[in-house]
Protein backbone atom coordinates (compact mmCIF):
# COMPACT_ATOMS: atom_id res chain seq x y z
CA UNK A 1 0.00 0.00 0.00
CA UNK A 2 1.19 3.25 -0.80
CA UNK A 3 1.56 6.67 0.91
CA UNK A 4 -0.23 9.84 -0.13
CA UNK A 5 0.30 13.48 1.63
CA UNK A 6 -2.38 16.36 0.72
CA UNK A 7 -1.20 20.01 1.03
CA UNK A 8 -2.26 23.26 -0.04
CA UNK A 9 -5.96 23.56 2.70
CA UNK A 10 -6.07 26.33 4.75
CA UNK A 11 -8.86 29.31 5.24
CA UNK A 12 -10.23 31.54 2.51
CA UNK A 13 -12.57 33.76 1.92
CA UNK A 14 -16.10 32.89 -0.60
CA UNK A 15 -14.46 33.86 -4.17
CA UNK A 16 -11.15 32.96 -3.38
CA UNK A 17 -8.65 30.28 -4.44
CA UNK A 18 -6.78 27.58 -3.08
CA UNK A 19 -4.79 24.69 -5.00
CA UNK A 20 -4.63 21.48 -2.94
CA UNK A 21 -1.24 19.06 -3.51
CA UNK A 22 -0.70 15.51 -3.08
CA UNK A 23 2.31 14.03 -3.19
CA UNK A 24 2.60 10.04 -3.77
CA UNK A 25 5.04 7.97 -3.18
CA UNK A 26 5.93 6.03 -6.19
CA UNK A 27 4.07 2.85 -5.02
CA UNK A 28 0.61 4.85 -4.46
CA UNK A 29 0.88 7.20 -7.80
CA UNK A 30 -1.22 6.17 -10.85
CA UNK A 31 -2.23 7.20 -13.89
CA UNK A 32 -4.72 4.45 -14.14
CA UNK A 33 -6.99 6.59 -11.82
CA UNK A 34 -6.68 9.45 -8.76
CA UNK A 35 -9.33 11.22 -7.29
CA UNK A 36 -10.58 14.01 -4.92
CA UNK A 37 -13.13 13.50 -2.51
CA UNK A 38 -14.28 15.87 0.13
CA UNK A 39 -16.39 15.39 4.22
CA UNK A 40 -18.08 18.34 5.56
CA UNK A 41 -19.42 18.49 8.94
CA UNK A 42 -21.06 15.62 9.57
CA UNK A 43 -21.89 14.56 6.36
CA UNK A 44 -20.47 11.58 4.11
CA UNK A 45 -17.66 11.77 2.17
CA UNK A 46 -18.34 13.19 -1.43
CA UNK A 47 -16.75 12.16 -4.86
CA UNK A 48 -15.36 15.18 -6.30
CA UNK A 49 -13.23 14.99 -9.51
CA UNK A 50 -11.37 11.83 -10.88
CA UNK A 51 -8.53 11.53 -13.52
CA UNK A 52 -8.20 8.26 -15.13
CA UNK A 53 -7.24 6.45 -18.56
CA UNK A 54 -3.63 7.99 -18.18
CA UNK A 55 -4.61 11.31 -17.42
CA UNK A 56 -6.52 11.49 -20.76
CA UNK A 57 -10.09 11.44 -18.69
CA UNK A 58 -11.27 13.92 -16.21
CA UNK A 59 -14.77 13.73 -13.95
CA UNK A 60 -16.03 15.99 -11.78
CA UNK A 61 -19.01 16.53 -9.40
CA UNK A 62 -21.29 18.78 -10.34
CA UNK A 63 -21.40 21.17 -7.55
CA UNK A 64 -17.81 22.11 -8.59
CA UNK A 65 -17.95 21.47 -12.26
CA UNK A 66 -16.36 24.63 -13.97
CA UNK A 67 -14.82 25.89 -10.51
CA UNK A 68 -12.56 23.02 -9.50
CA UNK A 69 -9.55 21.73 -12.20
CA UNK A 70 -7.88 18.17 -11.45
CA UNK A 71 -4.53 17.62 -13.08
CA UNK A 72 -1.35 15.68 -12.27
CA UNK A 73 2.30 15.80 -12.50
CA UNK A 74 3.54 12.20 -13.68
CA UNK A 75 7.56 13.49 -13.29
CA UNK A 76 6.67 14.35 -9.72
CA UNK A 77 4.05 11.98 -8.45
CA UNK A 78 1.43 14.47 -7.89
CA UNK A 79 -1.99 15.22 -7.85
CA UNK A 80 -3.24 18.91 -7.64
CA UNK A 81 -7.09 20.34 -7.29
CA UNK A 82 -7.10 23.87 -8.17
CA UNK A 83 -10.19 25.13 -6.48
CA UNK A 84 -11.36 28.90 -7.70
CA UNK A 85 -14.60 30.23 -6.76
CA UNK A 86 -14.97 28.90 -3.65
CA UNK A 87 -18.39 28.89 -1.68
CA UNK A 88 -18.81 28.26 2.17
CA UNK A 89 -20.51 24.72 1.03
CA UNK A 90 -16.68 23.69 -0.35
CA UNK A 91 -15.61 23.66 3.32
CA UNK A 92 -14.48 20.27 4.58
CA UNK A 93 -11.93 17.96 4.70
CA UNK A 94 -10.06 17.45 1.70
CA UNK A 95 -8.40 13.95 0.66
CA UNK A 96 -6.88 12.26 -2.31
CA UNK A 97 -7.10 8.89 -3.69
CA UNK A 98 -5.37 6.33 -5.91
CA UNK A 99 -5.37 3.18 -7.68
CA UNK A 100 -9.02 1.82 -7.52
CA UNK A 101 -10.68 -1.29 -9.30
CA UNK A 102 -12.20 1.02 -12.17
CA UNK A 103 -13.94 3.49 -13.40
CA UNK A 104 -17.30 3.94 -15.39
CA UNK A 105 -19.87 6.49 -15.49
CA UNK A 106 -17.50 9.13 -15.18
CA UNK A 107 -16.37 8.46 -11.80
CA UNK A 108 -13.95 5.86 -9.89
CA UNK A 109 -14.68 3.43 -7.72
CA UNK A 110 -12.69 1.73 -4.74
CA UNK A 111 -9.57 3.49 -4.50
CA UNK A 112 -7.22 1.45 -1.89
CA UNK A 113 -4.83 4.28 -1.10
CA UNK A 114 -6.18 7.29 0.62
CA UNK A 115 -4.15 10.45 2.01
CA UNK A 116 -4.78 11.94 5.93
CA UNK A 117 -6.92 14.71 4.22
CA UNK A 118 -6.03 18.45 4.16
CA UNK A 119 -8.81 20.96 5.76
CA UNK A 120 -10.19 24.05 3.52
CA UNK A 121 -12.47 26.93 5.37
CA UNK A 122 -14.51 29.13 3.37
CA UNK A 123 -15.72 31.94 5.41
CA UNK A 124 -18.67 34.22 3.31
Amino acid sequence: QGQLVESGGGSVQAGGSLRLSCVASVHAYSTACMGWFREGPGEERESIAHIYGGGDKTYYADSVKGRFTITQDNAHYTLYLQMNSLKPEDSGVYYCASDCDWCSGGTCHRYKNWGQGTQVTVSP
